[in-house]
This record gives C-alpha cells, sequence and structure tokens, in this order.
C-alpha cells in the first residue's frame, strides 16, 4: 500500500512539473526558440548558410524590382494552352516592364526565325492597374494588364518567397490562348535579353 502511494506521490509531482513548463512564459518561450535556432545553424556549413543569405538577396532585389515596376522575368520554360511545357532560352523569352511599357516575347524555336527574327513573337503595350498584394504563405503576387496593337492581356506573375523564381500566366482578353513563362525575376537594368521585331 506504502508503494502505491509512493508512485502515485512522485506521479503527482511529475504532472505538476509538466503542467509548470506547458506554463512558459513568452519571453521562455522565445529563448528557448533562439536555443534551438542557435543548434540547428551550429550544424551548418559556411556555404549553406552564404547560400542561404544569397537567396533572401536575390529574393528581396526580385521584390524591390517589382515594386519598382522595373523588371524583366527571364523564362527558362514556357507552358502552352494544353499543357504542353517546354524549355527555352531566357534570353529571348521573357516579360518586361519598364517606363510604363510591357514586353512579352515567347520564342520557343531555336531553328525558325518566326515573325519577330528570334523564333517566335514579341508584343508590346502600354500598362495599366497593376496590382501587388502577398500570399498566405509570403510570396508577391503582381498583376497588371497589358494593351497594344498586338496584345490585350491580363498578366500576373506569382513569386516565391525567399528566391527570384516566379511564373507568370498570361491571359488574352479575347482568347483562350493562356500561357505561363516561367523563370527568375531581374531587375531591368541587369537583364540580358533579346528582343526581337514587335507588332
Amino acid at each position: 500500500m506504502k508503494r502505491v502511494i509512493l508512485i502515485l506521490m512522485l506521479a503527482s509531482v511529475a504532472w505538476v512539473s509538466g503542467s509548470a513548463q506547458n506554463k512558459m512564459t513568452r519571453e521562455e518561450r522565445m529563448d528557448r526558440w533562439k536555443d534551438y535556432m542557435n543548434e540547428f545553424n551550429e550544424g551548418r556549413s559556411d556555404d549553406v548558410k552564404k547560400a542561404a543569405v544569397m537567396d533572401t538577396l536575390v529574393w528581396l532585389q526580385a521584390v524591390q524590382a517589382l515594386n519598382d515596376s522595373s523588371f524583366v522575368l527571364e523564362a527558362d520554360a514556357v507552358t502552352f494552352k494544353y499543357g504542353t511545357r517546354v524549355q527555352v532560352n531566357s534570353t529571348t523569352n521573357f516579360i518586361s516592364f519598364h517606363d510604363g511599357e510591357a514586353v512579352v516575347q515567347i520564342s520557343p524555336s531555336y531553328s525558325f526565325a518566326g515573325p519577330n527574327g528570334v523564333g517566335g513573337i514579341t508584343v508590346e503595350g502600354s500598362v495599366s492597374n497593376v496590382k501587388v498584394s502577398y500570399d498566405r504563405k509570403g510570396g508577391l503576387v503582381y498583376s497588371m494588364n497589358v494593351q497594344g496593337r498586338g496584345i490585350s492581356a491580363a498578366v500576373t506573375i506569382s513569386l516565391s518567397q525567399g528566391s527570384s523564381r516566379a511564373y507568370a500566366d498570361v491571359s488574352p482578353n479575347f482568347n483562350s490562348n493562356r500561357v505561363r513563362l516561367e523563370g527568375r525575376i531581374v531587375p531591368y537594368k541587369y537583364s540580358n535579353t533579346v528582343e526581337g521585331i514587335s507588332f
């Protein structure tokens, strides 16, 4: 009987101390989280830390370029209306926006010159109705309307948090030939794209 009482007393003491730990103050929880983060970072190599810093810097640069409305999405993949996805050259496949003018260029062909002289089409137009918002995961969503002689479309760019990788959906207003470009966002002044003949 004494042994049962002793076990019950020890169990109640353990339960009370456990409850006290669950009622930690916010400061104590923050201190514990900082300790966990320090332990986590101690096991990381300098290369991993540098890569994380670089990812953050290019993301901040991409966000700034979008907020300044002076950017280029250099695409390395294009997905067409029925789901066909092709790898493309980012030099000739892009969406740019600078000084109130946007250019959408899709040139999936390496062997055929196309109407623009670089294997596809190039359209340009003025930009209106620019909106910038953030999704639940912290990604930036940038939308605009582009209106010109060869284009009338809604363009929505989604930039993931912590990366310069983005995708853009181009939805024409007068047909359903929607296309998606995937690539990275760079400031307009740092872009290395080659623009073809627009129409």
